[in-house]
């Protein structure tokens, strides 16, 4: 889309959303986390689209009484708030160290995939902050390229771009368009690194607590076509907008011969890993989104 095809509106949205990361830039990182948290407690659970996620919990999560599910769901709303206050601070956390805002287990698995001296996939979800693994990656020294949802605005979408682009990782756009730079990122011999929890509605039908959810099927199927490592990666907030990121063993490619069956049996894998750290943190997902058919 070109600028003079841009809406009014949209120039708007763009430019409350550069506001409000200068706002955010200029206080600390934990006080720009807590400020964002606050506002999106005070306003989120008022708003309409609160609804979608009080029936997506009911639905995913009915052992959960009316409290657990009003709890997760101002949980839900200050993490989301907290992921705005921190995106102008992401460039300058560091890692690894101690008392670094990134602490990482499970890195042996990232090193002896790396040995391996296959293509590495890292996958994860609407978690936490989502941001940091493709961060963390990076600042472990890993070559990477992040597939991303590109935002509805146009003028946003180029400000996130940036932003990627300033944390080390080559932002790469889901769809037709990205594609072909997919493959080439692979033959570059860069890391991807994959938010697949999303509803795609020209995927596959893959069980998602309990139920069929049309899922997007293309870490599985870069997987078995390029032999990949696919590596979870799970973000996890702690106090103070300081991270836990802990990477798990590889999972096993299927190799029935059968590519639409392995297809269908990896994505399986990779929904019911991430079905598993939503059960134990349910207020830190992205409970908004249109996962499920109504």
């Amino acid at each position: 889309m070109t600028d003079e095809h841009i809406r009014t509106g949209q120039r708007i949205e763009a430019a409350f959303a550069g506001l409000a990361m200068r706002l955010f830039g200029t206080l600390s990182r934990p006080r720009a986390s807590a400020l964002g948290g606050w506002i999106a407690r005070m306003i989120g659970p008022r708003l309409g689209i609160t609804r979608r996620a009080r029936r997506n919990l009911a639905r995913a999560l009915p052992e959960l009484d009316a409290a657990a599910r009003d709890r997760a769901i101002l949980e839900m709303w200050d993490n989301l708030g907290r992921v705005v206050g921190e995106f102008p601070h992401l460039k300058t956390m560091d890692a690894f160290a101690p008392g670094a805002a990134i602490q990482a287990t499970g890195l042996e698995h990232v090193d002896a995939a790396i040995a391996r001296g296959k293509p590495l996939i890292f996958y994860s979800g609407h978690f936490g902050n989502w941001e940091v693994a493709a961060l963390a990656a990076a600042l472990y020294g890993l070559k990477l390229a992040a597939i991303y949802r590109a935002a509805n605005n146009p003028l946003v979408d180029r400000m996130m771009t940036q932003l990627r682009r300033d944390l080390g990782a080559d932002p790469i756009p889901k769809g037709p368009q990205g594609a072909r730079k997919i493959l080439g990122a692979i033959k570059a011999g860069q890391s991807l690194c994959m938010l697949v929890d999303q509803k795609m509605n020209d995927g596959i039908a893959v069980p998602f607590f309990g139920r069929d959810a049309m899922t997007a099927p293309a870490i599985a199927e870069l997987a078995l076509r390029y032999d990949c490592t696919v590596l979870p990666a799970r973000v996890e907030r702690l106090p103070g907008s300081r991270f836990q990121v802990t990477v798990f063993p590889p999972h096993d490619l299927p190799a029935s011969g059968d590519r639409a069956a392995d297809t269908l049996a990896l994505m399986t894998m990779i929904n019911h890993m991430l079905e598993g750290w939503i059960r134990a943190r349910p207020g830190h997902w992205f409970w908004l989104h249109r996962r499920w058919p109504d």
